[in-house]
């Protein structure tokens, strides 16, 4: 009896630190969002996250490794499971890009998730340590994934081989773009997103597209 409430008491202790973790994470991505990386600080967050100023710092050493938890909680998880649903899908490339990445595209521009892009394109210039996290964890194994579901549209005789298999940055460039147009134009002059980067999708598809003779040969 005794062991099992000492293990039922352990459990309870890490679930709180976890949940804590995660309630300091949350605070951050707020702080960060509204301040920038420059003007966050950790005892903002810890205000936010409505727990004593030193307690950040037990889990985080530096506002550097807070930050790479952001990323790694808003964005990393996000961009993973459409990862995971290229690598899976039984659908046609073709398909695929219609439907579930475009939808990906889509949700990603119109969500909170960009204020991490937005930093880094404002703050990420004098932060190098952070736009090579942000490569390595996020763009690059994405680029990779990219390349990897074209490839399988090609050898599958869906698609010519072209020079997206080399450059997989075009499938998503229009995101950026949208990501840009938000925080820059929208308030000037409304760009529909959505149909912007459907209309990308459809061009691209038909530049790219296997003649029919191509798609037929054994």
């Amino acid at each position: 009896m005794a062991d099992a409430q000492s293990q039922k008491g352990g459990a309870d202790r890490r679930s709180r630190k976890d949940n804590r973790r995660e309630e300091i994470v949350s605070a951050a991505f707020e702080e960060f969002a509204t301040h920038g990386y420059a003007g966050a600080r950790l005892e903002d967050v810890a205000s936010r996250a409505k727990v004593s100023k030193g307690l950040p710092y037990l889990y985080f050493k530096t506002k550097e490794e807070l930050f790479k938890a952001v990323v790694r909680s808003v964005v990393t998880a996000h961009f993973n499971t459409i990862r995971g649903k290229i690598e899976t899908t039984e659908l046609p490339v073709k398909e695929f890009l219609k439907g579930p990445f475009l939808q990906f595209m889509q949700d990603l521009v119109s969500s909170r998730r960009v204020l991490i892009v937005r930093l880094l394109m404002a703050e990420g210039h004098k932060h190098p340590e952070l736009t090579q996290f942000y490569l390595d964890t996020v763009v690059a194994p994405g680029l990779e994934t990219l390349k990897g579901l074209i490839d399988r549209g090609v050898e599958r005789g869906e698609f010519r081989r072209t020079g997206l298999g080399d450059y997989p940055q075009l499938l998503v460039a229009p995101m950026l773009l949208s990501v840009l147009w938000k925080a820059l134009f929208e308030r000037h002059r409304h760009l529909d997103t959505d149909a912007l980067l459907k209309t990308h999708i459809d061009l691209l598809i038909a530049a790219i597209k296997a003649p029919e003779q191509e798609r037929e040969a054994p």
